[in-house]
């Protein structure tokens, strides 16, 4: 499986784009003017605590307060430890109003909510996550093998002991630490207890509300992140930049082989996989399958529901082997669609009906499959009796949909607008209301153009009967600022 990963850098955004077998898979992108929070680490003061929601509202010098829940939060023992306690206590034993409190953002503000924060501070590197304030030593789920697993957790802690580390903190081995030797576990270990001890200065040494850690640029970020043996090349479009990454490379994955690209083409490079025309593909609703189906994506608040259509397609066999075919690409498709759209939280997938159970699984098997690949954690269900599947994926940013779009303040949102007949109805109405109250010969009506034409040509006979039957003459005038709902009745 052939892997790139192309950086775009302007003065107003960095895009990053991870390409498998020359198709997007994932898009990052982070405008300068509202760079997130994840991982971010805050001192914040607690301003109103919410025992009904076992909740507390926290300012850390954002818009809007942040949201830390009970749960999230942990108490410390003199040693500046987290304590375990089988019963959690109440946000009120936990939390008082105008403490001081240092926290970590694990989720962005998302439309009207603000962040989501937790005390449960983490530092990660390229193999591991530091836990500075505890003392569990864990790994990522990711890794099933289990031989694997026993290896790596014991050359963590003979690494510990090598660096005089031991009990000063829990880390978890990271998906990517698979293969790691001792020595870059030391190596990313030294660089924890570096960082960790500034940042810890800065809490000791800094009143009132302030941020102490910044997370890395996205750039560095995701080279961090998405670098695995399956990455062959790296290509960048900005000079400075790639010398950034080519310097990390050096300091924290020496053994990385893949190409670091400074790309100095004329055609942006965006335009080499086509990745501008994924992205707004990704804003639209449809998603056209090979086969000739489709699937339907609608974001809500609450949830996301995309819906598999057979659409053209009517396949040489019978129905049930059309219906499979169809479901196993979308399946597929849908898994990609989730990653390049970032869609999170709940989502439903309504497949065709399938009445073999069979065809079920070979779906289930599938989808499952193409999950696997996904960098944020999932949860699915099987195939209910209604052809549903439910499912959810962890959320921690802004979905591709709410950076690049705005809410539209014509449909104020709907995604729908009356037809140009509803309103022209809607007049009729408001000048029966009008003559009944006043006298006037004459009703001026502004709307536009699109509903002046309809009053004008198919609902004119209907018109004509309406002045005849109020005894008053109708003008109208094309308002071209007026959206198509939007109209005036007034007195002449």
């Amino acid at each position: 499986m052939n892997e790139e990963i192309l950086i775009n850098v302007t003065l107003m955004e960095t895009r990053v784009a991870l390409i498998e077998n020359g198709l997007l898979q994932e898009i990052f992108i982070e405008r300068h003017n509202k760079r997130g929070h994840v991982g971010d680490v805050f001192k914040g003061k607690v301003v109103r605590v919410m025992p009904g929601m076992e909740a507390a509202f926290v300012d850390i010098g954002l818009e809007k307060a942040a949201f830390i829940h009970s749960s999230d939060v942990a108490e410390i023992d003199a040693e500046g430890f987290e304590i375990h306690n089988d019963e959690h206590k109440t946000v009120h034993e936990l939390l008082r109003e105008g403490q001081s409190l240092v926290v970590q953002v694990a989720k962005d503000a998302i439309s009207t909510k603000g962040a989501r924060l937790t005390t449960h501070v983490t530092l990660p590197s390229r193999n591991l996550v530091y836990l500075p304030r505890s003392k569990h030593l864990g790994i990522s789920q990711r890794l099933e093998d289990e031989k694997e697993r026993g290896r790596l957790l014991n050359q963590l802690k003979e690494s510990l002991v090598d660096e005089d580390f031991s009990d000063q903190g829990g880390f978890i081995i990271r998906t990517a630490a698979e293969g790691a030797s001792k020595e870059e576990f030391k190596e990313d270990i030294r660089f924890l207890q570096r960082l960790w001890k500034k940042v810890d200065k800065r809490i000791a040494t800094n009143d009132g509300i302030r941020n102490v850690y910044r997370e890395v640029p996205l750039y560095i970020r995701t080279v961090r992140d998405l670098i695995k043996p399956q990455v062959e090349k790296i290509r960048i479009d900005k000079k400075e930049s790639c010398e950034e990454i080519k310097q990390f490379l050096e300091d924290f994955i020496p053994e990385f082989e893949a190409d670091v690209e400074y790309y100095e083409g004329d055609r942006p490079i965006f335009d080499l996989y086509g990745v501008e025309d994924e992205i707004n593909k990704a804003l639209g609703r449809q998603v056209k399958l090979k086969s000739g189906g489709d699937l339907i994506i609608d974001q809500t608040e609450a949830m996301t529901t995309i819906d598999v259509n057979t659409g053209a397609y009517v396949g040489s066999r019978n129905h049930s082997e059309t219906v499979l075919k169809t479901n196993l690409e979308a399946a597929s498709a849908i898994a990609r669609q989730l990653r390049v759209r970032n869609l999170g939280g709940i989502i439903i997938v309504d497949f065709i009906d399938m009445l073999d159970q069979e065809h079920q699984r070979q779906v289930y098997r599938t989808f499952t499959k193409a999950l696997e690949k996904d960098h944020a954690l999932t949860t699915i269900t099987s195939i209910s009796q209604l052809g549903l599947i439910e499912m959810t994926r962890k959320r921690t940013r802004e979905s591709l949909g709410q950076i690049l779009n705005s809410h539209c303040p014509i449909c104020d949102g709907r995604g729908s607008l009356k037809s140009a007949e509803t309103i022209c109805y809607e007049i009729f109405r408001e000048i029966l209301r009008i003559v009944r109250a006043y006298e006037n010969d004459l009703l001026l009506v502004t709307a536009s153009q699109l509903v002046v034409d309809r009053l004008l040509d198919e609902e004119s006979d209907t018109l004509a009967e309406l002045e005849e039957l109020v005894g008053k003459t109708v003008k109208f005038e094309v308002e071209p600022m007026y959206t198509q709902e939007q109209f005036d009745v007034v007195l002449y």
